[in-house]
């Protein structure tokens, strides 16, 4: 590869696909490794990363923020969304202002309750393994034990509403 394909090649990646310049400039190492590069000196990876950034055509910020609205939609708690962006490479600057609300985090737990059919959205039983399982599961989800608590142990779907309510959702 020369300069020319290395600069097509990180246009081309993100052009296609939502990145951070970390995740962009990690792709662009493991292309020079598999294809080998022609010039004398190593390129400047950092330069053509910094370029793009510059040009618009990466941002973190935005990522951070999409990703974010993605995860929670997807009923992801804040430590999950902060893991997820961390393990894209978005730097601890970037993850300021990005850190759900409470409400947003209530509505989010509500979600993933919803989907996987957890505590008032799913079979009733009074099996106290049953509830733990429950329980890990929104705790793998990235939400915190409190929060989890309350929704598994939500009488009803409304009782659960409501106290995702409660938080201004």
């Amino acid at each position: 590869m020369d300069g020319t394909s290395l600069r097509d090649l990180a246009l081309g990646y993100a052009g296609r696909y939502a990145t951070t310049a970390a995740r962009l400039k990690h792709y662009l190492q493991r292309k020079l490794r598999q294809r080998g590069w022609a010039g004398d000196d190593e390129p400047d990876l950092d330069e053509l990363v910094e370029r793009l950034v510059e040009l618009g055509y990466v941002n973190d910020e935005v990522f951070a923020e999409v990703r974010t609205r993605d995860l929670l939609r997807r009923g992801y708690g804040a430590r999950r969304v902060s893991q997820a962006l961390h393990h894209a490479g978005v730097d601890t600057e970037s993850l300021e202002g990005v850190e759900p609300s409470e409400a947003e985090g209530r509505a989010a737990a509500l979600a993933f309750a919803r989907r996987r059919r957890l505590g008032p959205f799913g079979e009733r039983s009074g099996d106290p393994k049953r509830r733990e399982k429950q329980l890990a599961a929104l705790l793998r989800a990235g939400h915190d034990f409190d929060t989890a608590r309350a929704l598994i142990d939500a009488a009803s779907e409304q009782e659960a509403e409501e106290w995702a309510s409660d938080a201004g959702y």
